[in-house]
């Protein structure tokens, strides 16, 4: 007997992941931890308190000079985070 449908084990495991309403939590997961990747290790020693709530990440930042860089590349960063998550997860990055 041949089978005519087959699905991928990633469209499989990404349909389940949706239907049990892990998938969100998941590319949450995937933004905060490529925030390093994504503004350096320079930048990312300055920040702290990573939270995704609303599709907004809210991030902390202990230096107004690093917080000013931060805001001028803003559109640049959401892009590149989105990007690695693999969704369109963040809408607006609020800096602290």
């Amino acid at each position: 007997m041949k089978r005519s449908y087959t699905e991928s084990i990633r469209d499989v495991i990404g349909q389940y992941l949706r239907e049990q309403g892990l998938e969100t939590p998941l590319n949450q997961f995937r933004v905060i931890n490529a925030w390093n990747q994504v503004v350096g290790p320079v930048f990312s020693k300055y920040t702290s308190d990573l939270k995704v709530y609303n599709r907004i990440l809210y991030v902390r930042v202990s230096s107004s000079a690093v917080r000013c860089e931060l805001a001028m590349r803003k559109s640049q960063i959401m892009e590149q985070l989105n990007r690695l998550a693999g969704a369109q997860v963040i809408a607006d990055i609020v800096l602290r």
